[in-house]
């Protein structure tokens, strides 16, 4: 027996989820200005929840402003996530605008939805924390219907896309000298998930380090993934090896805590016998023995600078496309030590 095709949600399904009247689904689509602030924001879940276009209203809606804008994160659970959210909404409640956030983990299908979800007009402009295109590009037929739209914390190279993020290749670049400057040569770099743009542009700083090096240092690259798992694979490969590293430069913080954790497994004091670098400044990065020096990323500043990015250019389309990258700042604790004698 075929399952009956799914119906299309109505302004009805709409209503009831949001708690309110028809008459006020209605009016908070085609005039958003007369709903409250409060009201609005649960009528435009509603909707993102429901997958209910409104047609001719979202056409009006198209013609006016909905005073909210969406975030796509690929993982709220992301450490960094919480952060530059905290500065995308205190940009957007100073100015007058409401914050939807969709999380897409990956899923292809995730994706289209919200871009069906912006194509109603619901939302004026959309921040992208995903590091890519929703669905890996825009269809030339809907372009027009995607709102101005800003990449914050990973680049997207794009012509039309302004991004807001942190110089990872020379705050890299810093980590690699501070390694260097305690003595170490045998520095390996725990690379990030494979196609990172992230991960290319810190082995990019680490590479520049040691160019600039006044002895030849060979550059030394070990897979990874992003992850605590993926930084104690990253060793156990390295323990095969003749020749061993005195220093790991992280591509992230989960991946140094993995690689801190596989060391000390082996019995290996870290820093004593192996310093470890991390990338982020992560919350747990100084509640694991040792602390973790890492580079702090300012997550917050981030948030603010996109936003504001974001808002300036519906306020005035004409504005350019601007790109901001900001200082990340060497954090220095406890796990980096003086190369073994």
């Amino acid at each position: 027996m075929q399952n009956s095709p799914k119906k299309p949600a109505t302004i009805e399904d709409v209503a009831r989820l949001a708690g309110v009247s028809i008459a006020t689904v209605s009016r908070a689509i085609s005039k958003p200005e007369k709903v409250a602030d409060s009201t609005r924001k649960k009528v435009n879940a509603a909707i993102a929840r429901t997958g209910y276009t409104a047609n001719a209203m979202a056409q009006n809606l198209r013609r006016q402003r909905s005073h909210m804008v969406l975030v796509l994160a690929e993982s709220i659970s992301d450490p960094n996530f919480p952060g530059v959210l905290t500065g995308l909404e205190k940009v957007a409640n100073a100015r007058g605008y409401g914050v939807l956030i969709g999380n897409t983990e990956g899923d292809v299908a995730v994706e289209e939805k919200y871009l069906r979800f912006l194509s109603t007009g619901m939302a004026d402009g959309l921040i992208l924390l995903t590091g890519h295109l929703p669905v890996a590009g825009w269809p030339d037929n809907s372009k027009s219907l995607i709102p101005p739209t800003v990449a914050a914390a990973t680049p997207i190279e794009h012509a039309n896309i302004s991004y807001v993020c942190t110089d990872d290749q020379s705050a890299a670049r810093v980590a690699t000298e501070y390694l260097m400057s305690l003595g170490h040569r045998r520095i390996v770099y725990v690379a990030g998930p494979k196609g990172s743009i992230l991960s290319e542009r810190r082995l990019k700083g680490y590479c520049d380090a040691l160019a600039q090096a006044s002895e030849p240092i060979s550059i030394w690259k070990v897979d990874g993934d992003g992850t605590s798992l993926g930084g104690r694979a990253a060793v156990e490969r390295l323990f095969i090896r003749d020749t061993l590293p005195t220093a790991f430069f992280c591509f992230n913080d989960n991946t140094a805590i993995g690689v801190i954790g596989a060391l000390q497994d082996r019995g290996i004091d870290v820093p004593r016998d192996m310093s470890v670098l991390g990338f982020d400044d992560i919350p747990f990065a100084n509640n694991i023995t040792p602390s973790l020096t890492t580079i702090r990323q300012p997550r917050s500043q981030i948030g603010e600078y996109a936003m504001t990015a974001l808002l300036d250019r519906l306020a005035q389309p004409a504005t350019p496309v601007q790109t901001s990258e900001l200082h990340g700042d060497l954090i220095v604790r406890n796990s980096c030590a003086g190369v073994k004698t």
